[in-house]
């Protein structure tokens, strides 16, 4: 998987995918989600995310107080002990991973966590969310990280929605 070519093409179509998603966001078009799901699917059923991994290793989740608990759990550790040694706090007061990339990604982009991974690793890159017009501007930021996200939105746009 060349993710330059990916990532070189996102940015090329930013303003392109930007002008779509915002229109969608305008029309908020019936049975959106379900197409949206099927395109998801789609997608999915031919990338290979442990081909890529780039949002393991290039974003950090949100870890929510929930993430905490049950990763802790799982690795046998106090919460405390786990945010002292993977979290920090951000700019926007939220726990996120000290590291990039992601201190749970092994060197076959396995996920050793994976089972109990952060809720924001579970959903991302979010392309079969419900009401999926109303994250207009994290689409177009994981188009650019995300080959799936941009294949996506690529097939959304040629599904004529608008």
């Amino acid at each position: 998987m060349n993710l330059d070519k990916y990532k070189n093409e996102a940015i090329k179509k930013a303003s392109e995918h930007k002008k779509y998603l915002e229109k969608l966001k305008q029309k908020k078009p019936k049975k959106l989600d379900e197409e949206m799901e099927e395109i998801h699917q789609n997608v999915f059923s031919k990338i290979d995310c442990l081909q890529c991994a780039n949002c393991c290793k290039t974003t950090g989740p949100l870890v929510l107080d929930k993430d905490i608990e049950r990763i802790s759990k799982h690795l046998r550790m106090k919460p405390i002990e786990f945010i002292d040694q993977y979290l920090y706090k951000d700019e926007d007061n939220d726990w996120v991973f000290k590291q990039l990339p992601c201190p749970f990604l092994d060197h076959s982009n396995y996920c050793i966590i994976y089972e109990v991974r952060p809720k924001a690793c579970k959903e991302y890159p979010h392309t079969n969310r419900k009401k999926f017009y109303q994250i207009n501007n994290l689409t177009l930021k994981n188009t650019v990280i995300c080959p799936a996200a941009f294949e996506v939105v690529e097939l959304l746009m040629k599904s004529k929605r608008l």
